[in-house]
């Protein structure tokens, strides 16, 4: 245990902020600065905006059998994909112990045959992991944004090459960020222009997705979603996430596996 006049070290983060209020717990970087949300009644269930579009994937790749995500925040993505894709394998990376320490506060699965929490650096261990994921899911940031290592072409480049062929990238990124046109144009030169997302659907977050071919089914929708940003309208592209999750949720929960061959259709 360190000293109390042992000098602090001011690059150190502050510890993560963890509020139960009206039924919502939530972990924040700073006060106010939500980075998670969990509704204690539904601790799987998706509430923030950006995270139910980020599940925009299925309609590129609605059977994933290894999930990858950077970021475990308060785990909301892992806690969703591990209940509602049984036969994904999900690996989490997550750089930060204190975050990773309140796993249980935010009702995080344990580790087992099909899901891990991994403690390290998402930029190394994807560099390390080629031809690895079908869906990769980016939401890694910190109390200043997105980290640098997690938003420069090199990163991205990683990325790509971490997916099997056909595998998708879903990235979120902020629209205020400084570097908001370098991380679009990394994107862009990463995955040769085949990127596209819904406009309006989470606010100030867009959500990026971004697929590495070879061309099929899910490249021909990826070019059709590329010309006209979605539906072309937000509340239309409001209504066709809230579509997809349900298309999701009702999967898991009332479709007897024999069923579960149906593809959703833009």
């Amino acid at each position: 245990m360190p000293h109390h006049n042992d000098p602090v070290d001011p690059s150190s983060p502050p510890p993560p902020l963890v509020r139960t209020r009206r039924g919502r717990r939530t972990l924040e970087f700073a006060p106010g600065d939500i980075q998670s949300e969990m509704l204690l009644a539904r601790p799987d269930a998706l509430t923030l905006d950006y995270l139910r579009a980020m599940m925009g994937f299925v309609l590129f790749r609605p059977r994933p059998r290894r999930i990858v995500m950077v970021g475990l925040g308060g785990g909301s993505l892992a806690k969703f994909c591990h209940r509602h894709f049984p036969t994904a394998h999900i690996t989490v990376i997550e750089l930060r112990a204190d975050v990773i320490a309140l796993r249980d506060a935010f009702h995080v699965p344990p580790d087992g045959p099909r899901f891990a929490v991994v403690h390290g650096d998402a930029a190394d261990w994807l560099a390390a992991h080629p031809d690895t994921a079908d869906v990769l899911l980016v939401d890694g940031f910190d109390a200043r944004g997105l980290p640098p290592r997690l938003a420069d072409a090199a990163f991205y480049a990683d990325c790509r090459r971490a997916l099997r062929p056909g595998g998708m990238l879903v990235a979120n990124v902020f629209t205020y960020d400084p570097r908001y046109r370098e991380v679009m144009a990394a994107l862009d030169a990463a995955f040769a222009g085949r990127i596209c997302w819904f406009d309006k659907v989470a606010g100030n977050n867009r959500i990026v997705y971004a697929l590495r071919l070879p061309a099929d089914a899910a490249a021909r929708r990826m070019a059709a979603l590329a010309r006209r940003r979605g539906f072309g309208a937000g509340l239309l592209n409001r209504l066709a996430i809230r579509i997809i999750l349900a298309w999701i949720t009702s999967r898991t929960v009332l479709a007897p596996p024999q069923l579960r061959s149906v593809r959703p259709r833009l």
